[in-house]
């Protein structure tokens, strides 16, 4: 196995967590385990990643790129014009960042910023890789499995999509190690919980108005039983649920402590630890987690993703018996409400899926992916 210490290399990725944080818990193994390596990240100026990777102590060089719009107007049209002439300086600059840094292996994690500079690499012969995170790939890894040196998958589902020029390496996705390491009696003693179950429910980071909405009339059904705990992340954009529980629905949350409402949950290795049951949307990193962490779950894939991978993802978790899935378009209160009732009346049941998810967890996804760094670096 390759040696990296006193290589280069380059990561490219960008636009938004899934794809930055997996990269950077990589990056963060390689810098650990070779401390003579040298990493530099290419992404955008206005993505996350420009403030993620510089306060993860990486150096940064960003190029200007942006995704095709999908709207058929005149809009739509002058931005997907814009974003052709931006594919093209955007390779240009790629190669001269990659001429200057002369990296020994150039790596891609996602997001459009991935094209360019993989591209670029492969014309300057630079040895590459990709990992693509979801079960159904996106567009820009579709294109470049064909000309990268290695392939790497979070799902195997994904390979049924790609056409690479070497067999697909199924890695999995690096979950954070607070996730895994979280215990679950000791995060139930430090919320003050006691047996009965918890639903940990929430959105994304913005809300989602179709969970929101959804989980308010779970409340809303079984909160006088008192027989379950209820956390939910409204969301920056969910944070009238509080007055709609409060002043519509006359809950006071003060005197119903089992109901725990915040905007957005910075302690979810804590709190999804505690849960007995989750509802979530189908991200990639969501799925790794709860698989990490064996937790039973009611997943709502979010329907405008880019090929609506999220549905995919959730499908592939369905066909192991590791979750519940309800489209969108079928998510209701009354639907949620059968649901959770069927699961908490249950407790083999939801035991099982819970084991299930488990199973399709991969604990040392990092690890793989660095050993197929490794495998690729002249």
């Amino acid at each position: 196995m390759q040696d990296l210490n006193n290589k280069k290399i380059l990561f490219a990725t960008g636009g938004t967590g899934g794809h930055i944080n997996p990269a950077l818990a990589v990056a963060g193994y390689i810098r650990e385990k070779y401390p003579s390596v040298k990493i530099l990240f290419v992404g955008t100026a206005v993505k996350m990643e420009a403030q993620l990777v510089p306060a993860a102590g990486y150096d940064f060089k960003t190029i200007d790129i942006q995704g095709f719009s999908r709207d058929m107007n005149f809009e739509g049209l002058r931005h997907n014009i814009a974003t052709v002439s931006k594919l093209i300086s955007s390779e240009r600059r790629a190669k001269k960042i990659i001429k200057d840094f002369a990296p020994d292996a150039v790596i891609g994690f996602g997001g459009y910023v991935s094209g360019p500079v993989l591209k670029a690499a492969c014309k300057l012969g630079v040895p590459t890789a990709i990992h693509e995170q979801n079960a159904f790939p996106g567009v820009t890894n579709k294109a470049l499995a064909k000309k990268v040196d290695r392939v790497m998958l979070t799902s195997k589902e994904a390979e049924q999509y790609m056409k690479p020029k070497n067999p697909c390496v199924v890695t999995g996705l690096p979950v954070r190690g607070e996730m895994i390491k979280a215990d679950r009696e000791f995060s139930r003693a430090e919320l003050k919980l006691d047996d009965r179950p918890m639903i940990l429910s929430m959105g994304g980071s913005l809300g989602a108005r179709v969970i929101n909405e959804a989980v308010t009339q779970l409340i809303c059904e079984r909160y006088e039983k008192k027989d379950c705990y209820f956390m939910h992340a409204t969301g920056k954009a969910g944070t009238g649920m509080f007055d709609v529980l409060q002043k519509e629905k006359g809950i006071d949350l003060e005197k119903n402590k089992h109901i725990m409402l915040r905007e957005y949950i910075d302690d979810m290795y804590r709190c999804m630890a505690a849960a007995d049951l989750v509802i979530c949307r189908a991200g990639a990193s969501t799925l790794s987690e709860l698989q990490a962490m064996g937790k039973p779950a009611i997943l709502v894939p979010y329907p405008y993703a880019a090929e609506n991978h999220q549905y995919h993802n959730g499908m592939a978790m369905v066909k192991n018996d590791a979750a519940v899935m309800i489209e969108e378009k079928d998510f209701t209160g009354s639907r949620l409400i059968k649901e959770v009732d069927s699961l908490l009346g249950d407790r083999d049941r939801l035991k099982k899926i819970g084991e299930n998810a488990k199973k399709m967890a991969v604990f040392d996804a990092t690890e793989r992916i660095t050993d197929c760094i490794c495998e690729i670096v002249k």
